[in-house]
């Protein structure tokens, strides 16, 4: 018994690197308005996603602020349309990439259920470059993440660094990518053990894995209004909404209170309102640039 080996084996049957991360969202829904405008659906967006109100406050503030009545349900149907239309936008966007990426996941409720929530950020810039909504904590939705993190990638950084917590996913997920491209994205996880530094390792590491439980803090607290979600198609258009806000609407500090990529087309809006509707067109201009790509293949 004392020099008995142990080891961690798992096959996997699925081939997650062949699933289409650019597959556009479901049950996409019509921007012909028949009793309100685009404006209208801007400001639900603009004080749902941007100021944090609930979709009944938000359904109260624009009756009480403009006099417009609009039920909560209507709401959630222009935000899971915008989502339908941001949502190819924010993946496809070339973020800038650097030679640090940090990793955590979180959980949410689904009908009382957890779900979880993978987020991957670029530590230079702070972007959110990869994210993954499931339900479960395996090592699929970790490579599915990791495979938007990594797009437009053809090859690692020299000095490439991927900070994580202990979880045994990322460890797994990165034996998974250096079977399937070799050299070209061959790399090991730097694991920040527990809360105290009681190693080396993680004491080094610990600002880099703050900095995206801090990320976790400001996406939960952008949460905690829904009290959690009736499925698990809308947590993936939410996420989806905030993390279009955080990357391209929402001002930083460490940015000098600036958006951390800055589109030029969204200077030719004085409002919040009118950047959401920008968002949208290039979402659109987006999609249409996906579906030639598909009709020339």
């Amino acid at each position: 018994n004392k020099y008995k080996l142990h080891y961690i084996y798992r096959q996997f049957t699925i081939d997650f690197f062949s699933m289409d991360l650019s597959t556009l969202p479901k049950n996409a829904s019509s921007l012909k308005f028949s009793k309100h405008n685009a404006h209208v659906m801007s400001l639900c967006l603009t004080l749902h996603i941007n100021l944090g109100l609930s979709l009944r406050k938000t359904s109260q503030a624009l009756k009480d602020l403009y006099n417009i009545q609009i039920s909560h349900q209507q709401i959630a149907n222009y935000c899971k349309t915008a989502a339908v239309c941001i949502k190819p936008f924010v993946d496809q966007y070339p973020y800038h990439k650097g030679e640090t990426f940090i990793a955590d996941e979180t959980y949410i409720k689904v009908r009382g259920i957890k779900t979880y929530v993978w987020l991957i950020m670029n530590a230079a810039c702070r972007s959110i470059i990869g994210y993954q909504v499931s339900d479960n904590r395996g090592v699929g939705p970790c490579i599915l993440a990791m495979r938007m993190a990594f797009r437009g990638l053809k090859t690692l950084p020299e000095h490439f660094q991927f900070i994580a917590d202990g979880y045994s996913a990322y460890p797994l997920a990165a034996m998974e990518f250096a079977r399937k491209f070799d050299k070209n994205f061959t790399f090991q996880i730097t694991q920040v053990l527990g809360l105290t530094n009681d190693d080396a390792v993680s004491k080094e590491y610990r600002p880099f894995k703050q900095i995206v439980e801090r990320l976790n803090r400001t996406y939960k607290a952008s949460y905690r209004k829904t009290n959690g979600f009736d499925n698990i198609e809308g947590a993936n258009y939410d996420l989806a909404l905030w993390v279009a806000y955080y990357n391209f609407l929402r001002p930083h500090k460490r940015n000098n209170y600036k958006v951390l990529n800055d589109v030029e087309m969204l200077h030719n809006a004085d409002n919040m309102p009118g950047k959401w509707q920008l968002l949208i067109f290039l979402g659109q201009q987006t999609i249409l640039n996906m579906q030639w790509s598909y009709v020339k293949i």
